[in-house]
């Protein structure tokens, strides 16, 4: 990844079943191709104090910034959804010390109304300001809504962003690469760059017509295009 010219990576929740050691292997490697770690992708779990001290260990070496909650499946009602804030906000009290923040990422389910209201919204409303809501952008166009208008919405949370197009094309999809989508990626970025506080973007893929290193040149070639 670091020859095709990415910048840094994020490795998602199996990587807290590493050791210390294997978390250093991972930094010196990474150091050695000049790659960077800026998050990683946990479990809830993750940030509650049975197993905080190990998150803590793990990013510190990575050379994190965020410990992102990828998901969560709560109870139903808007008092499920208040349940996963609450976890972000004891997260965030639990790595402050280290100097870690706490975030969040979305998927379709989180921008889907349930009663008139997103359950991304309550998430926003609920969670101390530090909390960042990473953007996964395909599954919130994938929802019917407007990423533009979030980030706006929600200005110096939005630190990264998962550049995932879609298509609603029949059998399309996730498969499109990016730049092959509906998303208004130039608008993104703006708005993402000069509200949303954005500090890196991560490239996602969801299935494609290439093999993976050649879908990862693809992507990254027609991002570079875009920014050019």
């Amino acid at each position: 990844m670091a020859q095709l010219g990415y910048q840094c990576v994020e490795f998602f929740s199996p990587y807290y079943d590493w050791s210390e050691a294997q978390a250093k292997d991972m930094r010196k490697l990474m150091d050695d191709l000049g790659i960077r770690c800026y998050s990683t992708h946990n479990d809830g779990s993750n940030v509650t104090s049975e197993k905080v001290e190990h998150t803590i260990a793990l990013n510190k070496i990575l050379g994190c910034k965020y410990v992102v909650v990828a998901s969560a499946k709560p109870a139903d009602g808007p008092d499920g959804w208040s349940a996963v804030a609450d976890l972000l906000n004891t997260g965030a009290e639990l790595l402050a010390p280290s100097g870690l923040k706490t975030g969040y990422h979305n998927h379709e389910l989180e921008f889907t109304p349930v009663d008139g209201k997103r359950p991304i919204e309550t998430i926003a409303a609920k969670t101390k300001p530090t909390v960042m809501l990473q953007l996964d952008v395909g599954t919130c166009i994938q929802a019917g809504s407007d990423p533009v208008a979030w980030i706006k919405q929600n200005p110096g949370r939005i630190h990264s962003l998962h550049l995932k197009d879609f298509s609603p094309e029949p059998d399309k999809g996730f498969k499109v690469l990016f730049g092959e989508g509906i998303a208004k990626w130039k608008e993104i970025f703006t708005a993402a760059e000069s509200v949303g506080g954005a500090e890196y973007y991560l490239m996602e893929q969801e299935g494609s017509r290439l093999s993976e290193l050649d879908t990862a040149k693809a992507c990254l070639e027609s991002y570079k295009k875009l920014v050019a």
